[in-house]
């Protein structure tokens, strides 16, 4: 025993020691149910103060009743069981064993003590003993048993539950018996009147945990809201019910229009129209639904669908060409159909195949109404800015740099347009045309300076061939006379239709001096070769012939009738065929 009274016991420092609290000394400090000096433990079916440390439970000190202890902790080698089976304090004063002490460091085992008042406990007439009238431990303000360092975390054991019964003792509650909440947070006083109901709230139909909080006052807190509630539902089964009637009838709706526009007949005029005129353009790779649209926006049909199953009709519905049409307006799509396939209704720009640009200025000043001459002006004035390509020549004494690409075909010139737009358009198909076929390759082969040169080769074979028999014959007559060992026309070509061109005329009967003594670069019985530029705007026949002449010696031809031309090898031939004809036209 030291001098503050402390003996070999396992009791703790007293409260009211002024060392409580002490952790400085350096001794093996015993924990409870172990020997202060020895190695072995002792052994306790229950460590209150364990129980203490692990649930961070206080007792309150109400008389001598405590918390039940839920489980059973045990250190090292048990000794001796003691078993507390009264709800007596464990620490009141019990019969026990005595504590042995051999009066030395002995690491010997000892029998276990327990905290009571015994006769042979030091402490049992000690003002600071343990016993049922005050417990340091049980304040709240108290601080939790010491415990040796080893066994501070230790995991406390699961007490059978013969023992938890028998330590619990009588009591005044019932695990088995639903408890009645008086938290305002679970009774519901805390909840505003005004509050919605969320989707986290429990509803009353669920059962299992959520009917037991029902049965402890959750029934008085969604009593209050049961009809607000219940008037929201209705409300929203209203907003469903008109939601799904909007939907069902959208749906029949479109359903509706689908079965029609399927199935109905699309909307059309009757009749041939009213009378009124409009002028519509039918752009080049127009069909069907293109075409339909146009007429439709320009008033002439009601629907586009109409017009395309008017088309579909008509076998010859697909025949319809790009061009401009006079249409009436308000017409039965099966009437504008007819119409268009009508030759009398397109009011199309046609350029025939071997027409020359001054034709052709004439005829579009014509339809735009037009000053006579405004359109070759601007055709000279604006000539680099409608598209020509790269190869065509500039020589000063080409005539016209546009001759040649007004390419033969049916063009949109509507009235309102301008000159230079009609032009673009003609240029740009001759740039397409042109570029389905190798004119560089048949320059090359004939030693021609170009495709310029072969474009005005097919520009002769077209002016004077009159069948498309004879193109490939012409051709090769052209060829033939450009030879350098041609000794029979020295190289000359001498074709009536470049002197016509440079004169812009179209004369059969032209005489032998005139036609030798001009020295204008376009007259072929003046100079050798080609004339600087193209005589017409060939068509694709001309210029296909002029890739791909004939091989047979021709070198001259004539036409006796207009109608027929007849081809030559010899000198002697053509000029048999010349007396002739000079004996039909009166000039022998």
């Amino acid at each position: 025993m030291t001098e503050y009274g402390r003996g070999p016991g396992s009791e703790p420092w007293h409260p009211e020691d002024p060392l409580y609290g002490d952790q400085g000394w350096g001794g093996h400090q015993a924990a409870h149910g172990q020997g202060q000096y020895g190695d072995q433990q002792q052994s306790y079916p229950q460590d209150p103060y364990a129980q203490q440390h692990q649930n961070h439970q206080q007792y309150q000190g109400q008389g001598h009743q405590q918390q039940p202890y839920d489980q059973h902790q045990q250190y090292g080698q048990q000794q001796n069981h003691q078993q507390y089976g009264t709800p007596q304090d464990p620490y009141a004063q019990q019969p026990g064993a005595q504590p042995q002490y051999n009066g030395g460091w002995d690491t010997g085992q000892q029998a276990a003590m327990p905290y009571g008042a015994g006769p042979q406990d030091p402490y049992a007439q000690h003002p600071g003993a343990y016993d049922t009238g005050q417990d340091y431990y049980g304040t709240p303000e108290a601080y939790p048993p010491p415990q040796p360092p080893g066994r501070r975390e230790a995991a406390p054991e699961q007490q059978p539950q013969h023992q938890q019964a028998q330590q619990q003792g009588p009591t005044d509650w019932d695990p088995d018996q639903p408890q009645e909440e008086t938290h305002p947070f679970f009774t519901g006083a805390d909840a505003p009147d005004d509050r919605e109901p969320r989707d986290d709230d429990d509803d009353p139909d669920d059962d299992g945990s959520r009917s037991s909080r029902r049965d402890r006052g959750g029934n008085e807190r969604r009593g209050g809201k049961g009809k607000k509630k219940k008037s929201r539902s209705g409300c929203a089964c209203l907003v469903v019910s008109v939601v799904l009637i909007g939907g069902l009838g959208g749906v029949s709706y479109v359903g509706y229009t689908f079965w029609k526009k399927q199935f109905g007949a699309p909307a059309d005029y009757a009749g041939s129209g009213t009378g009124e005129q409009v002028e519509v353009e039918i752009p080049e790779g127009a069909f069907g639904y293109d075409i339909a649209n146009i007429l439709r926006k320009q008033g002439v049909i009601k629907s586009s669908d109409a017009f395309v199953a008017a088309q579909n009709d008509n076998p010859k519905g697909k025949l319809i060409q790009a061009g401009v049409y006079l249409l009436n307006k308000e017409m039965s799509a099966a009437s504008a159909v007819t119409m268009m396939l009508d030759p009398k209704s397109q009011n199309a720009f046609v350029i025939p195949e071997g027409t020359r640009n001054v034709t052709v200025y004439a005829e579009i000043d014509k339809r735009l109404g037009l000053k006579k001459g405004t359109t070759a002006k601007i055709a000279k004035t604006k000539a680099e800015s409608l598209g020509l390509p790269d190869w065509a020549d500039d020589d000063p004494d080409v005539k016209d740099p546009l001759e040649g690409f007004l390419y033969p075909a049916a063009y949109p010139v509507a009235k309102g347009s301008k000159p230079e737009d009609a032009l673009k358009r003609m240029v740009a198909r001759a740039n397409k045309e042109y570029a389905k076929v190798d004119l560089e390759a048949t320059a090359k082969k004939f030693n021609l300076d170009g495709p310029w040169q072969v474009l005005t080769v097919a520009s002769l074979v077209q002016a004077e061939g009159l069948t498309h028999d004879d193109f490939r014959k012409m051709a090769e007559v052209v060829y033939n006379r450009l030879e350098p060992d041609n000794t029979i026309t020295n190289r000359k070509l001498e074709f009536d239709s470049a002197f016509n061109y440079l004169k812009n005329q179209s004369k059969i009967k032209i005489g032998s001096k005139e036609i030798r003594t001009n020295p204008d670069p376009y007259n072929t019985y003046y100079h050798t070769g080609l004339p600087p530029g193209p005589i017409s705007n060939p068509g694709m026949d001309a210029i296909k012939a002029s890739l791909n002449p004939t091989t047979n010696g021709w070198m001259f031809f004539i036409s006796l009738d207009g109608k027929k031309t007849d081809f030559t090898k010899t000198v002697e031939e053509h000029e048999k065929l010349n007396d002739k004809w000079k004996e039909q036209q009166g000039l022998g």
